[in-house]
């Protein structure tokens, strides 16, 4: 990203003080820098002008811009209207009515790719070590990509066969099972963690991130073992925000890229991915008896609405009708 930022009138620049309110706000660093992002660019595509000398007509003209000329999806479409309202409503504190004037682009209704037991099985052959464990989670728990990859060690409950989901989407927790056939894997997967671990003390390696400033009102919680990762990078890394050099955990592009590898070696032709594997838990679980409230419990959703998306998947083709071609 360029270095060019409008000179704000006093103090810290434009995108310093973004980052900052975003921070306040307890949101993930993934935010941060799509927010950073998408106000970087509105700035470059009015030539550098401060938004607050700019509305609603310079936001739309960015937006129809994106949408005519880049070709984003809506859903990209809206994330930089989402940054562009957060600068305006939390940093530049200028009034712009209700933002009543803009338009949020309409995302496609869609019905979400599921694969079939059988085709699970076919995926999980062709994983192996963490990445099956994982993937598994995904599966057999139902968890978002981002909560697997940031479960904490002390979040998996062996006792009572369950996995607690802590601030996922919506800052909610939620209870989600653990599967039977993971815990003796899962179990031999954290001793070998353990021993990673206390290798990383004994280099004098710094603790784990801690969200939401916990590491001052617990200074050692850090280095604690329940706090670490279930699946931790293999590599020390920099934490961007404060600089020290950690064990985090695994990157999502490398369990995508394992699990898309292993649906080609499995010769499944739909477009499926990490989050196919969450939307077949759904499904799954649907197909087996269980009902809609318990399955939007499971997967976090706030409204049932969300859902009742699975319920059309089961009413598709040969699970519900029969073609009238077959009594010919």
């Amino acid at each position: 990203m360029e270095n060019h930022e409008p000179a704000a009138d006093s103090g810290p620049g434009l995108l310093d003080r973004v980052r900052t309110a975003v921070r306040v706000r307890h949101y993930s660093i993934r935010t941060e820098n799509a927010y950073v992002h998408w106000i970087s660019r509105f700035v470059r595509f009015h030539h550098f002008r401060h938004p607050r000398n700019m509305g609603e007509n310079e936001i739309s003209a960015f937006l129809n811009h994106l949408a005519e000329d880049g070709h984003v999806a809506s859903s990209t479409q809206n994330q930089a209207l989402c940054a562009l309202v957060f600068m305006y409503r939390n940093v530049i504190e200028k009034d712009l009515g209700d933002f009543e004037g803009l338009v949020w682009a309409k995302r496609p209704s869609r019905i979400p790719v599921v694969l079939t037991k059988d085709e699970v099985r076919a995926v999980m052959r062709n994983l192996d070590g963490t990445y099956r464990t994982m993937a598994m989670l995904l599966y057999g728990s139902g968890l978002r990509l981002m909560e697997c990859l940031r479960l904490r060690v002390k979040d998996i409950d062996f006792n009572y066969r369950q996995i607690i989901v802590r601030d996922a989407k919506g800052a909610k927790d939620r209870i989600v099972p653990l599967p039977l056939s993971l815990r003796e894997t899962l179990k031999v997967h954290l001793e070998q963690r353990r021993k990673m671990h206390e290798k990383d003390m004994k280099d004098g390696l710094s603790g784990v991130f801690l969200p939401n400033a916990l590491d001052r009102k617990y200074p050692n919680a850090s280095t604690e073992w329940g706090w670490q990762y279930v699946f931790p990078a293999w590599s020390i890394s920099m934490d961007p925000r404060s600089g020290i050099r950690r064990r985090h955990h695994l990157y999502a592009s490398v369990l995508q890229k394992a699990v898309k590898t292993a649906i080609r070696k499995a010769r499944i032709v739909k477009q499926a991915g990490c989050h196919t594997l969450r939307h077949s838990f759904a499904t799954h679980l649907l197909e087996d008896g269980y009902d809609i409230r318990t399955v939007q419990e499971l997967l976090g959703h706030s409204d049932v609405k969300t859902t009742m998306i699975y319920t059309h998947v089961l009413n598709m083709g040969g699970l519900a009708v029969r073609s009238p071609a077959d009594s010919l």
